[in-house]
C-alpha cells in the first residue's frame, strides 16, 4: 500500500476517532471499517467525500468515567465504560508491541463475540487487516485500540456457546461442510425484536445445541483457516437466496467470520480453534434470529456481473450506492468470490445493495 492511500486511510480515522463508537441509541459506527475496505480496495479517492456525508449522523467521542484496572472483568459489557475501555487500550498498545496486546486479549474477547451483533471483533479484524498490509502505523494502532474497547464495552456471548467444539476430526474422518452445518441451523420461532430480544430465545430453541456443536475442529492449523474461509463463503452466499430476512442483520453472518479469518495471521495457532467456535457461534446465531425458512425463488434474484474485473465492479456499485453495510458486504464478498470462484458470491452484494435502502 502506497504512503498516500495509507496517509488517506490515516486522515479518516483520525476523523472517525473523534466521534464515538454507536450513534442514535446503539447504532454502530461502521465509519472505520468502511474507510479500510474502500481504501483496501482501490477506492481511496472516495474514501473522504463518503466521510463528509456518513459523519453527519454520528455524535461526538463520550467521556470517561474511571480508568479499567485488575478488576477489568466488572468493566465488560458495560457501554457506558467504553471511553474508559479505549484510554486502557491506547496505554496498553504504547507500553506493548499490538501483536502482543491482541494476542492477550483476544482470547478475553471471544466468549463475547456477538457484542454490538458482533460489530466489535468486525471492527478489529479491519483493523488488523490494515496493520497486517501497512505496517505498524501509530494511527492504524489507535485503531485498533478503538476496536477492542468497542468490543470489550459491548461484550455479549452467544446463548449456550463456549469458545471450543467437538475435538479434532481423527483418523481422517470427514469434517462437516461448513455450508451444509450452516444449512441445518434451526429458527427461532418468533423472528421479531431487536437483536438482544432475537438472540435471548436461543437458549430455549430446539436443537440449538445440537447445532452449536455441529462443527467439528480439523486436526490442523490449515484445515481450521481453511474451514473458517469455507464458513465466511457459505454465509456470503447463502445472502443471496435469504438475505431478504433482514438485509442489513444477515450481512453479519458472513462479516463477522471474515473479520475472524482475517485476524488469524496475527494470532497464535493456539487459538485459532476457539476463533473458529466463535465464529461459528455468531453466525449460527445471526442465521437462527434473522434467516427466514423459505429462500428466495431464484428468478427474483440478481446476477452478477460478469469478466474478467467483476469482483471490482461489484465492490464499486456498494461503493456508489453509498451504504456502510453494502460497502463491508460488497468486500467480504469479493474475497469469498477469489477463493471459490463461485459468482453467486458476488450475486449476493449486488442482492445486498437492492435489498438495503441508500
Amino acid at each position: 500500500m502506497t504512503t498516500d492511500v495509507t496517509g488517506t486511510l490515516d486522515e479518516a480515522y483520525q476523523r472517525l476517532h473523534a466521534t464515538g463508537p454507536e450513534f442514535d441509541g446503539w447504532l454502530s459506527n461502521h465509519g472505520p471499517m468502511a474507510a479500510e475496505a474502500m481504501v483496501r480496495r482501490g477506492h481511496a479517492g472516495s474514501v473522504h467525500r463518503w466521510l463528509d456525508g456518513y459523519m453527519r449522523r454520528l455524535e461526538e467521542f463520550p467521556r470517561g468515567t474511571a480508568a479499567i484496572g485488575e478488576n477489568w472483568q466488572e468493566a465488560l459489557g458495560d457501554p457506558h465504560r467504553v471511553a474508559d475501555w479505549t484510554a486502557f487500550f491506547r496505554q496498553e498498545l504504547t507500553r506493548q508491541p499490538w501483536r502482543r496486546v491482541l494476542g492477550t486479549w483476544w482470547p478475553r474477547l471471544l466468549p463475547g463475540v456477538a457484542a454490538a451483533a458482533t460489530h466489535g471483533v468486525i471492527r478489529v479484524g479491519h483493523a488488523v487487516r490494515a496493520l497486517l498490509a501497512d505496517g505498524d502505523d501509530a494511527v492504524h494502532v489507535a485503531e485498533l485500540a478503538h476496536g477492542l474497547a468497542y468490543w470489550a464495552a459491548r461484550w455479549q456471548p452467544v446463548p449456550g456457546a463456549a469458545t471450543g467444539l467437538d475435538s479434532p476430526a481423527a483418523g481422517g474422518a470427514p469434517v462437516p461442510s461448513a455450508a451444509d452445518t450452516l444449512a441445518a441451523v434451526p429458527r427461532i420461532a418468533y423472528q421479531s425484536g431487536g437483536v438482544r430480544e432475537r438472540l435471548g430465545q436461543l437458549a430455549g430453541l430446539p436443537g440449538w445445541p445440537a447445532a452449536l456443536a455441529g462443527p467439528v475442529v480439523p486436526a490442523s492449523a490449515a484445515a481450521i483457516r481453511s474451514w473458517l474461509a469455507d464458513l465466511a463463503d457459505a454465509a456470503t452466499i447463502r445472502y443471496l437466496s435469504y438475505g431478504h430476512g433482514n438485509g442489513i442483520m444477515l450481512v453479519h453472518a458472513a462479516t463477522a467470520p471474515g473479520a475472524v479469518l482475517r485476524t488469524l495471521p496475527a494470532l497464535d495457532t493456539e487459538l485459532w480453534a476457539p476463533s473458529l467456535a466463535a465464529s461459528w457461534a455468531a453466525a449460527a446465531a445471526l442465521t437462527a434470529v434473522y434467516a427466514p425458512a423459505v429462500p428466495a425463488a431464484r428468478t427474483e434474484l440478481p446476477g452478477a456481473p460478469a469478466g474478467p474485473h467483476a469482483a471490482d465492479d461489484t465492490f464499486a456499485r456498494a461503493v456508489d450506492h453509498g451504504d456502510e453495510h453494502v460497502i463491508k458486504f460488497a468486500d467480504t464478498a469479493a474475497d469469498a468470490y477469489a477463493r471459490t470462484g463461485n459468482a453467486d458470491a458476488l450475486a449476493a452484494a449486488v442482492r445486498a445493495a437492492d435489498l438495503i435502502a441508500r
